[in-house]
């Protein structure tokens, strides 16, 4: 079995993951431009997976590093096909238009990866309502919104996958109360995706969530939950983007409509070493999870 994870680090090498049923696949993805989903789509393009991500970073911000551009870019570089569409997931025109350029580039879509995601962690009386409309918008809207204008192309796929970056289902009141707003829109998200596990059963369309285990050092984590004290404390984005390449290398029937996280994934692989993903000795838990263990 070819390791897909041939990395410069060493303790990556532990795993075994066939990536062979990636090959000319097409993988839509919302979002992309930077941090895990650019991390996910670089290492399908590896594995010989053609991309097409939907996202509205068309010029540089001098606050968040990369664009559709550098993203086309990267992907490439890592020896995959890349098609980028500038515009906006909660839009159904610029959807419309993203699935259309899927078929008109590669003749299908057989991966849906709902990545796009708005967060504010702000408690209820200081969030405002525009804040709490985006995230719904963005998160539950645009993750509803991709999958269903791919789910006909999905169905004529024989490796049909549906992968949402959203946690499980976590109702304790520690995160029920921590920030319901958020709370609601990336449980909406899991909703969605154990819905259409159950919808789409029959047909050999695989739907499940990936969440990491630990923050993940991205420009969200740094700007909005912790700065750099944080980031030192967070793995890389690798580590979500070679879990994500081991769900969607299995076969869709194989596994449906679970909530998962990126380290049991890899270790369930057979890397049981993750070190070289970073975050020292004590990396930190990320939200809706109450502890380490799987």
């Amino acid at each position: 079995m070819p390791n897909p994870f041939h990395s410069r680090r060493d303790p990556r090498q532990g795993a075994t993951v066939d990536t062979t049923l990636l090959k000319g696949r097409t993988v839509l993805m919302s979002g992309g431009s930077r941090g895990i989903g650019l991390a996910i789509l670089v290492a399908a393009a590896r594995a010989g997976a053609n991309v097409v991500f939907l996202a509205k970073t068309d010029v540089p911000d001098p606050r968040l590093p990369g664009t559709v551009h550098t993203a086309v870019a990267a992907i490439r570089e890592a020896g995959g096909s890349a098609v980028s569409v500038v515009g906006d997931v909660r839009d159904s025109a610029d959807v419309t238009r993203a699935v259309d350029t899927a078929l008109d580039h590669f003749g299908s879509i057989d991966i849906c990866v709902n990545n796009a995601s708005a967060i504010d962690l702000r408690p209820t009386e200081e969030l405002p309502v525009k804040r709490f409309a985006l995230m719904q918008e963005v998160n539950v809207r645009g993750t509803y919104q991709l999958t269903r204008a791919a789910l006909p192309h999905l169905r004529r796929s024989t490796h049909a996958h549906i992968l949402t970056l959203s946690p499980p289902l976590n109702l304790s009141p520690r995160w029920l109360g921590a920030h319901p707003a958020y709370t609601l829109a990336k449980y909406g998200m899991t909703l969605l995706t154990l819905g259409w596990a159950a919808e789409y059963a029959e047909r050999g369309i695989a739907a499940n969530c990936l969440w990491p285990q630990t923050t993940v050092a991205t420009a969200a984590v740094a700007n909005v939950l912790g700065g750099q004290s944080l980031t030192d404390r967070s793995r890389s984005p690798d580590i979500m983007a070679d879990a994500a390449v081991a769900v969607l290398s299995r076969p869709p029937r194989e596994r449906t409509g679970a909530t998962l996280i990126d380290a049991p994934v890899l270790t369930g692989a057979g890397l049981t070493d993750l070190s070289g993903y970073g975050g020292g000795e004590h990396p930190e838990l990320d939200l809706f999870l109450d502890s380490f263990e799987p």
